[in-house]
Parts: structure tokens; C-alpha cells; sequence
């Protein structure tokens, strides 16, 4: 497609027409900097959006957590349903680097989870930049983290064509270099099949499937079919298929890096040798030639990364190649909440140094692994073009690049008043935070709790829900999916309430909320700041009836701020609907399922194509081998490692017929599987039942 499309039954209101024509201005007088001022409810993002549609450049929205990110996402999708709108953030669900302790002589494996869907949505971002303008890519900081080169990714990217002379071996073997697997069986992503002439193949980025076949070497036809039912949806003339992985290599590029590896490992062993250093130089040697064997042999080793400087062909110290070098020149940034995202790209350099320094200097990796790594600051300050820095509180620095040249948009469409804010003592907060739950429940209405620590968290949340509310709490310990669905079903009615640290802050899109409680607000710091308070303040400005409550013995200088600057907003929007006669109403917005539907609808295609799954072909054996690993795991006090297998278990042995408990009160370390509840639904981690507060 040629440009943006903007779908919307709305047209720019109060502030946004402003807001729209002053950041248009500035792009296109080429300003690198610009301040986009808006306050919870005054509609950015359709600000943005329409931004992008009049400028139509390939388009960047940077967030700072995967949860905001998914929202953005969401809403992005919907305005440009006709463009290619794609999701990029860090797939691992759960994440332990490789490290080293010296103080106690202590070293940690690496140890990843990932989310297979988020690696698909990644890729499909990469994808579409590089075969498409109208590209909106909405990433989280992990953006700044190296990713393969786009230049390799582009050059073994394998076109096809009707007409084209092509041998059917070579291009088999194409597909293999290019990270696909032979699969005669099974379905699914990164892999293909073939039939005589007919290939198909899965690819990693999209949930459809291709059907090309052969004539001889000539290629006869190209279609798109179902995954599933194997119909044919659409044909082609030609088709692009790109890399399964963002890394890839030519068996060139392997062949010169093992040279490389090879000088910096004699250079660093003579180093060490000269030091005295013995043991790291025995260790160093035995794991970087064990890993140069796989190399070779296999093509991959595990710590890849660690060589990736060298298996690109880069210099020591240049920076590695990010999912920036895959946009064009002329591409356009929005930083939404810029006040926490730019700090947190501050901070990603300093803490990866510190920890792989340590692995170096001990003989576990080369060298080369320190260019393994994020971007500076000043790295990622230098590749980024023209930027919109979008917060309601922005920081020293963003009004310092724009030289305080700010967008204002304070003004809502829909009429709707910052909450009026209220200070109640801190002392007996718990019960009436239950009395106000229950006044909203009444009236049908939502309420955010603000705690400062996730025990406090999950012990309120056990308690509200031993009071008979419909509580759940959320906060880093879940991942990225299952925060959106709770936050959705909060919309839902499914919770009243949700109890949080530091995630109900900026950004969330909550119209149903009517009350936000903030626990503890005289405790000054990074989560009682003045930005922290306005921010979550926010949170109930998109219902008419909205309030909030500081339950604090004193008024800290933050909340001072935080009030006066609530108050000032609300004076502007009051007399703007005198002004113009509006009667605010609280927003009516659909309930979205976004990026948690897209996976859940992936998953279940793959269930009808047969996947293979753990419950296929569960045998007494390997049942019995799990049941070891979970006693072995509870003897070695790996409670939460015991439980998740103990689970696993008894829903295999469900899956295959057997009755057999699991976990019982024999079992060293965990209760039975009755006293336990999904904390992804409740909330709860199994905490003391203490009243909090």
C-alpha cells in the first residue's frame, strides 16, 4: 500500500487539531526535537496517529513496558487496519543472564524462557520494514539490544517467482540456511514440508501458510493457503520468503570469524599466562574451542551471541546492529511517557557492562563479548531521527533537546475533568479502602489500588478477597501477556479491582475506573514523586465520576505539586465546558482483546493443524522421569520449580486418564494442590493472610 489510512468515526477535538497542526509544522521544517504535552484522557495516541497518517513515513513507537506497549499496539491496529502495524518487544518470558560472582566464587548459566509468539510478532516487524513504507512498529526498550545485521537478513532473504528457473535440491537447501526445518509432519511456523514439487512452508512471520510448485526447475504456481484445511486463498506471481531467525550467516561469514575468534583467544591466553592467571586461562581455553567445534560443525553453539561481533564483521567497540538500522533514513519516532522510557534507555548499557565485564576478566568469556550488548545513549541519541516526546510530565532533558518549545494538548474532547483529589490519614486506610471498593462495585464502576511493594501487594489482594471482593494484583512477576488480560478483565467485570506497584501508571486506558487509591502517599520517593502522583492520578480522568484518594498523615512537598497541577488542568477543562456548553460523560470504549487475541488465535490454529504438544505421547516413563525431577527439585528447596512440575504432571496424567495424586502432603516442601490457587486468575502467591495497612 502507497500510504496510511486513519480509520476513525471521531475527528480531532479540543486541543488535538492544535496539537496535530503545530507537531506537523515543526516535522516538516525539519526540528529533530518536539514536546508533545498531553494530559490522561486528551487522546495522544489518536494524535499521533493522525501525525503519521499526514507526514506518512515509517513510524516508530518506542513504550516502556511490554504492557503499555500491547495497548498501543491495539490501538494503532485499529486506526490503520489496512497498514502494517507490528509489535516488537523482548521475547523471553522469563530471562536469567550468564554471570559470575566473584566474591563467592559463583557461576550463573544462562537460562531463558521464550514466547514463541512474540518471536513470530518480531519478525514480522522486520519483515514489513523492509518490504513496506507504511510500517508502524511499536517496541519496548529491548529495541535497543543487538539483533543481525539488515543487510544479511535482506541478501538471504529467497525470492521466488512464476516463470523462475530454480533447482528444487538448491532451494531446499536455501531454505535451511535461512533457519527453515524440514518437517514432513508437523505444521507449524519455521518449518516446511515437501511433496514431490509441491513445497510448503510455514513462515516464521505470518500465520498463513505458501504452497509452491514446481514444474521441472521452473516454478508453475505460488499461493497462499490455510494453515489448517490447506485451501488456497490467493495466488501470486511472485513471493518473498525472509529468514526464519534475525540472525543469519553466509558459511563465509563463519569461516572468517573463526579466524578471528582464534587470534583474540590466543591473545587473551598469552595475556593471562603472563599474569599468573592459570585457571582462566585452562577455562577459557576449554569453553571458547569447545564452542568454535560447534561452530563449525553445526553452525551454532550455545552463547552465540557472545561471538557476534566477530560473525558479523565488526570492528571492537562498534556498536552491534539494532532494530533501528532496519528503518529507513527518513523514519519518524513517538517516545510515549518519555519521562520513564528515556531514562530506562539511559540505564540498559551501564548494568549489561558491569556484568559481562566480570565474565571476562574471569576467563569465562572473550573480549568480543563485551560489543555483545545495547546501545549507549549516545549510540541510540545518534541513530534516532526526528522525534515527538509524548508524556503528560516530561522530563529535564526532552525539554531541553526542544528547547522548551512544548505541544500543549490539555483540553479533552469529551469534556471530562481531572479527578477531584482527596487526603485521608493513613491510619485504618485498609478499611475504608474496602467501604470506597464497595461504593463503586454499586455503581458498577472499577478501582485501582497503589501499594509500595509487591508483598504488600499480594497480602492486600489476599485479603480484599477473603472480604469477598473480586481483587487480583499485577506487578513484574507476571509476563507481558498476562498483564493485559488481567488489566482486561478488570474492563470486563471479571476483577473489580487491581492492586499494583508500578505498572498503573502511565498510560493505561481505563475508562471503567472511577477510584485510584494511593497506599502510603506521604512516603517520598521514586514511587511517591510528584511525576509518580500525577501520573497515577491520571489513571481515573477518563470517568466522570472520578476520584482519587491520598491516604497520607502529612502533605509532602510531591503531593503538593501533584494536587496544585491536578487543580490547574481542571480549572482549564471546567472553563472550557462553560465555554462551550459540554456536559462531560464518561468514554465509551470497546473492550479490545489485541495482541493476547492474536496469540490465543495462533494457538488455537496450531491445535487444529495437530501440533505436536507435551500430552501427544505421554508415556508411564516419562511420567515417572518428571516425577523425579519435581522430588529432586523440592529436596533442593526449588519450591516454585516443584510446584510448576508437580502441575504439569497432574495435568498430563489428566490428559492420558489417570487418577493418581500428585504433590501430596508427603511431598518435601509444597502444600497439596487444594490450598493453591493460579495466581494468573486470583492474584494470590499463596501469602499470609495478615491483615495489611
Amino acid at each position: 500500500m502507497s500510504g496510511f489510512e486513519l480509520v476513525s468515526e471521531f475527528a480531532p477535538g479540543g486541543d488535538q487539531p492544535k496539537a496535530i497542526d503545530s507537531l506537523v509544522r515543526g516535522l516538516e521544517e525539519g526540528k529533530r526535537n518536539q514536546v508533545l504535552l498531553g494530559v490522561t484522557g486528551s487522546g495522544k495516541t489518536f494524535t499521533m496517529a493522525n501525525v503519521i497518517q499526514k507526514l506518512n513515513r515509517p513510524t516508530l513507537v518506542l513504550s516502556h513496558n511490554k504492557t503499555l506497549a500491547a495497548q498501543l499496539y491495539a490501538e494503532f491496529r485499529d486506526f490503520f487496519p489496512n497498514n502494517a502495524v507490528t509489535y516488537f518487544v523482548s521475547y523471553y518470558d522469563y530471562y536469567q543472564p550468564e554471570a559470575y560472582i566473584p566474591q563467592r566464587d559463583i557461576y550463573i548459566e544462562k537460562d531463558a524462557s521464550i514466547n514463541d509468539e512474540i518471536d513470530r510478532l518480531r519478525l514480522l516487524a522486520t519483515s514489513a520494514l523492509v518490504s513496506r513504507r507504511d510500517v508502524i512498529v511499536v517496541a519496548s526498550v529491548s529495541c535497543i539490544y543487538g539483533l543481525g545485521s539488515p543487510k544479511d537478513y535482506l541478501d538471504m532473504m529467497i525470492p521466488l517467482r512464476i516463470g523462475q528457473q530454480v533447482n528444487r535440491d538448491e532451494l531446499l537447501l536455501q531454505l535451511i540456511d535461512i533457519h527453515y526445518d524440514r518437517n514432513d509432519y508437523q505444521r507449524a511456523r519455521g518449518k516446511f514440508r515437501v511433496r514431490g514439487d509441491v513445497i510448503e512452508l510455514w513462515p516464521a512471520y505470518e500465520e498463513f501458510a505458501y504452497r509452491i510448485e514446481l514444474w521441472g526447475d521452473e516454478v508453475e504456481s505460488l499461493s497462499i493457503i490455510d494453515p489448517v484445511s490447506g485451501d488456497v486463498h490467493k495466488i501470486h506471481n511472485d513471493i518473498y520468503i525472509y529468514p526464519a531467525k534475525h540472525f543469519v550467516l553466509p558459511q563465509s561469514r563463519i569461516d572468517s570469524a573463526m579466524v578471528e575468534i582464534e587470534e583474540e583467544l590466543n591473545t587473551r591466553l598469552e595475556e593471562f599466562r603472563r599474569e599468573g592467571k592459570l585457571l582462566e586461562m585452562q577455562r577459557l581455553s576449554a569453553r571458547t574451542r569447545y564452542d568454535m567445534e560447534l561452530l563449525k560443525e553445526t553452525g551454532f553453539c550455545p552463547g552465540i551471541e557472545n561471538y557476534s561481533r566477530a560473525l558479523a564483521g565488526r570492528k571492537p567497540g562498534q556498536p552491534p546492529y539494532t532494530l533501528y538500522d532496519f528503518f529507513p533514513d527518513d523514519f519518524l519516532m513517538f517516545i510515549d511517557e518519555s519521562h520513564v522510557t528515556l531514562p530506562q534507555v539511559r540505564a540498559m548499557y551501564a548494568g549489561d557492562r558491569s556484568r559481562k565485564q566480570a565474565l571476562v576478566d574471569h576467563g569465562f568469556r572473550l573480549p568480543m563479548a563485551l560489543d555483545n550488548r545495547p546501545l549507549t545513549f549516545d549510540e541510540w541519541n545518534a541513530r534516532r531521527n526526528q522525534v515527538v516526546f509524548v508524556s503528560a510530565t516530561p522530563a529535564d532533558w526532552e525539554l531541553d533537546q526542544s528547547e522548551g518549545e512544548i505541544v500543549e494538548q490539555i483540553i479533552r474532547p469529551t469534556g471530562l475533568v481531572d479527578p477531584v483529589v482527596h487526603v485521608l490519614p493513613a491510619r485504618r486506610q485498609v478499611p475504608h479502602l474496602v467501604e470506597q471498593i464497595k461504593l463503586r462495585i454499586e455503581r458498577n464502576e472499577r478501582t485501582l489500588v497503589t501499594t509500595l511493594t509487591k508483598r504488600l501487594a499480594e497480602d492486600l489482594t489476599g485479603y480484599l478477597q477473603d472480604e469477598g471482593l473480586k481483587c487480583a494484583w499485577l506487578h513484574s512477576e507476571l509476563d507481558a501477556i498476562e498483564r493485559v488480560e488481567i488489566l482486561r478483565e478488570l474492563r470486563e467485570g471479571v476483577h473489580d479491582t487491581v492492586i499494583g506497584v508500578n505498572l498503573l501508571r502511565e498510560g493505561l486506558d481505563l475508562p471503567e475506573v472511577s477510584l485510584v487509591a494511593i497506599l502510603d502517599a506521604d512516603k517520598e520517593g521514586f514511587l511517591r514523586n510528584d511525576t509518580s502522583l500525577i501520573q497515577t492520578i491520571g489513571r481515573s480522568a477518563r470517568n466522570v465520576n472520578a476520584e482519587v484518594i491520598l491516604y497520607a498523615d502529612t502533605v509532602t512537598p510531591s503531593m503538593q505539586l501533584a494536587m496544585d497541577e491536578t487543580n490547574r488542568r481542571r480549572e482549564l477543562q471546567l472553563e472550557y465546558n462553560r465555554k462551550h456548553g459540554i456536559t462531560p460523560e464518561t468514554i465509551k470504549k470497546a473492550i479490545r482483546r489485541g495482541i493476547e487475541d492474536e496469540i490465543e488465535a495462533r494457538q488455537i490454529v496450531q491445535k487444529a493443524a495437530g501440533v505436536s504438544s507435551e500430552t501427544e505421547f505421554v508415556t508411564q516413563e516419562y511420567l515417572k522421569a518428571m516425577e523425579g525431577e519435581m522430588l529432586t527439585a523440592a529436596e533442593n528447596l526449588e519450591f516454585e520449580r516443584a510446584a510448576e512440575l508437580r502441575d504439569r504432571i497432574e495435568k498430563l496424567r489428566e490428559k492420558v486418564g489417570q487418577e493418581i495424586p500428585v504433590g501430596d502432603k508427603d511431598t518435601p516442601g509444597f502444600a497439596p494442590k487444594g490450598n493453591r490457587q493460579r495466581r494468573k486468575k486470583t492474584g494470590r502467591k499463596g501469602t499470609s493472610r495478615k491483615r495489611p495497612g
